[in-house]
């Protein structure tokens, strides 16, 4: 019997062109679905601090303080501003309104830098109310510009009582 001795390997060749192709639809594919995510509002709110050894030093204007109460489901029973009680489903547009004649912004942008609002929110308060509050404090958008109101705004720690 006779073996034969071949010299001749079966040889494999790699098809790069279909790997190309899946490389670069999968690129295509990565491109049309990105989306770019505009940045959230940009909200200066100062939560407070542990309890320093030395006080604050006292402020040329009063802290206002804002108190949302709610009822038992979360909802938004009274929304006051120092004595100032706002009520009716415009209340948040009454509360902007009052921090913008605070302010003295007639239309245009007015800032209260030394101002600061501390919101005294129930613990049981729905968020986005929290959030139309802040939201009437900070500022507001009119005809694509960004008008600013009141800068530094606390959240006081919340009571489960």
């Amino acid at each position: 019997m006779k073996i034969r001795h071949s010299d001749h390997r079966d040889k494999i060749e790699l098809q790069m062109t279909p790997m190309i192709d899946i490389v670069f639809q999968l690129l295509i594919f990565f491109i049309m679905t990105f989306k770019i995510v505009l940045p959230e509002g940009d909200f200066n709110v100062r939560m407070p601090l542990a309890a320093s050894e030395s006080p604050a030093p006292p402020s040329e204007t009063p802290t206002l303080r804002l108190e949302m109460t709610a009822d038992g489901e979360g909802k938004l029973v009274e929304l006051r501003l120092g004595d100032l009680v706002f009520t009716g489903e415009d209340r948040f547009a009454k509360l902007h309104a009052h921090v913008r004649s605070l302010v003295g912004d007639a239309g245009g942008p007015g800032v209260a830098t030394d101002q600061e609002v501390d919101i005294d929110a129930d613990y049981g308060l729905r968020y986005d109310y929290v959030m139309r509050a802040i939201t009437a404090l900070t500022g507001y958008i009119e005809n694509g510009q960004r008008h600013q109101l009141i800068e530094r705004v606390r959240l006081t720690p919340p009571d489960e009582a």
